[in-house]
This record gives structure tokens, sequence and C-alpha cells, in this order.
């Protein structure tokens, strides 16, 4: 069925539906990084030590079922700072707008693939509130801002269809150029939420992976990973030749093997983190039904913060209960029937000088 529509919401009609295919490659073959453009990025600030008098905690609350679980006010939530419940200073119910960052890996290949991964983005757009705000950047050596935020999803649209997929270029720094998108994000009001599609193959320096995961630990920002791999294990050559299995060299397999099961569990630890979640689609269909989860999930957060009760510089661990409380005399608490993510710790605020 032909677009109908006009303007902008044509243009977004047109991304949806677009044949053409995109590419998305795994490295298999690194350049030395002498050769990368040194270009200055507005991201560029992984120095930042984010260390407030205020802890945003982003919540999601799932029944026995895995239902969303709205209609929560402030007192149903209990928050504790290692250990000790904390009066609960600020409270945002699941209609504020949500504020989403969407990192897309674009770096060199040896696959080709049909683009399911890219399109299926559209569904995520769809399923966002009219008051969400969507940026959009994308990384290989380093991170690329394509969009900053805006409401307008239409706009969105147009702007993944900006995104280039680099051919000559071997580096995928997925460790630094998510440091570099969570800076950004920390100058960010509100419900923030980074929404990555990656392999999960990094070429990072171990510091720099190092850092990310001290980083995560502690930021407000929830990662919401998805990943390519799948596609890419499953994915045939581009000239479509067939290799007979007696060619192919059982060391190199295993290598690819374990790379991807490595690549699997960095994404994996990177959503546990932070409180988010990830997934791992197979197809176009998998990816479509994956950001129509993602969409709800972030229609339906609630963000609450406290204020850190002691000024030590130290790691302080986050709790998050749901209680309920009946209406009748004695206010028993109902019995437990919620799962809660949420992020699992925060870095206090230096002591205060003298």
């Amino acid at each position: 069925m032909p677009c109908s529509l006009s303007g902008n919401n044509q243009a977004m009609c047109l991304f949806r539906r677009s044949p053409a295919p995109l590419l998305l490659f795994s490295v298999l073959a690194l350049v030395p990084k002498a050769a990368l453009s040194q270009a200055p990025s507005p991201w560029q600030s992984s120095g930042i030590r984010v260390t407030v008098d205020r802890v945003n905690v982003g919540v999601i609350v799932t029944d026995a079922r895995g239902q969303f679980f709205t209609g929560l006010r402030r007192e149903d939530f209990h928050v504790l700072d290692n250990g000790m419940e904390q009066p609960i200073t600020d409270f945002l119910s699941t209609d504020e707008p949500a504020q989403v960052l969407l990192l897309v890996e674009a770096g060199p290949a040896v696959y080709l693939l049909q683009g399911g991964h890219l399109r299926a983005v559209f569904t995520l757009l769809e399923g966002l509130s009219a008051g969400d705000r969507v940026a959009i950047a994308g990384y290989d050596e380093s991170t690329k801002p394509i969009l900053d935020f805006t409401a307008d999803k239409n706009a969105a649209a147009v702007a993944l269809d900006q995104l280039r997929f680099n051919l000559g270029v071997g580096q995928l720094n997925l460790a630094s150029s998510v440091v570099q998108a969570l800076d950004w994000l920390a100058r960010v009001p509100g419900k923030k939420s980074l929404v990555l599609l990656s392999t999960g193959v990094d070429t990072s320096p171990s510091a720099a992976w190092e850092n990310l995961l001290s980083r995560v630990k502690t930021t407000d920002v929830r990662v919401l990973a998805v990943s390519l791999g799948a596609e890419l294990r499953s994915a045939r050559p581009a000239d479509k030749k067939r290799v007979k299995k007696d060619q192919v060299s059982p060391d190199k397999s295993q290598a690819a093997a374990e790379g991807f099961a490595q690549a699997d569990e960095q994404l994996r630890a990177l959503a546990v983190a932070t409180g988010g979640r990830v997934y791992f689609p197979a197809n176009p269909n998998d990816f479509r039904a994956t950001f129509a989860e993602i969409a709800q999930l972030l229609r339906h957060e609630y963000d609450l913060a406290f204020t850190p009760p002691a000024r030590d510089a130290k790691l302080h661990t986050i709790e998050v209960h749901v209680a309920l409380r009946s209406n009748s005399a004695d206010s028993s608490v109902l019995p437990p029937a919620f799962h809660v993510d949420h992020r699992r710790a925060y870095l206090a605020p230096e002591p205060s000088p003298n």
C-alpha cells in the first residue's frame, strides 16, 4: 500500500516502508588507531563526575504476570539507602515525559543485513507518548550526535535515515561511546533512558570498559540494550557464496562463538546494572516486538528522588520496594506481588569543605 500521508508524516511513512537495505557490520579486521579521524565531538566530556545532593531513581513495576503496574502513589514506594529507609523528596508518575537517547552501532561489516532492525525502530517512535523526547546518535570509533532531543517523532524518523554505516573503519568503541552518551545525558533532566542497538563487540581499551562498568553502577540512566548479534550469526555473506563446513577452521568458529558470548554478556551487564533490560531479537518480527515492549516500558516508568543521608563520597546501594496498604482499619500491608526494576547504586557527594 503506498503512503498517502504528506509532509513529515509522509517522510515517516516512507522510512518505515523503505526496501533499501542498510549495512551493519561486525568487526573482523582492525585498523591502527592513528589512522582514525580525530574530529572533535560535542560529547567528549568523559571526565564528568556527577555527585549531587539529589538521587534520582527510575522505577519500573510489573505484577506477577509481568504486566506494567500503574496508579501507584508516593506512599506506595519505600527507598532504602545502604539498608536504611529514606524519605522520598520527589515523585513523578508514569505520565511524566521520558527522555530517550537512541544510540546505534554504525561500524564496518562483512555481512549484508536487510536493515529490519533499524526500520523496526519506527515501532518504538510510534509507541511513545506525545510528550516523550527522542535524541539519536550513531557510534563506531566515537559517538556521533545526529539529532538533539525533540518531541517531534517525525523528525526522529527522518534523522534515522541519516545514519551512515562506515565501510573502511574497523573500530567499534562501545565502552567509550556509551560513556560519552552518559556524560551528555547527565545534563538532561527528567526520566532518562539509553536505547542501545549494538552487537556488543567492543574494541575500546580495557581501561575504557572498566570505566564504563564503574559509571553504570551510579548512573540514573536506564540502559535498554538490543543485541544485533543474532542477525550477524545467522546472516549470509553479501555474495551469498556457501562455505563448506569442512573449510571452516574450528579455531575460528570457536573464537567467533566466544566473541559473541562475551558481547552478549557485556550488553547484559550494562542493562542489569542500571535496572534496564537486554533483548536478543533474531528477525524483523522480533525487532518490532522488542521495540513495542520498550515503548511500553518507557511509558510506565516512575521517577523517585531522595536526599543522600551522608556526604562521604562512597558508593551506596539502593533498594526500592512496593507495598500497597489496604483500606482496612488495621492498615495491614498486602502480600508483595511486584517485580521492581531500578538502578542499584549511586556515588554520594563529597564532604562539605570546612
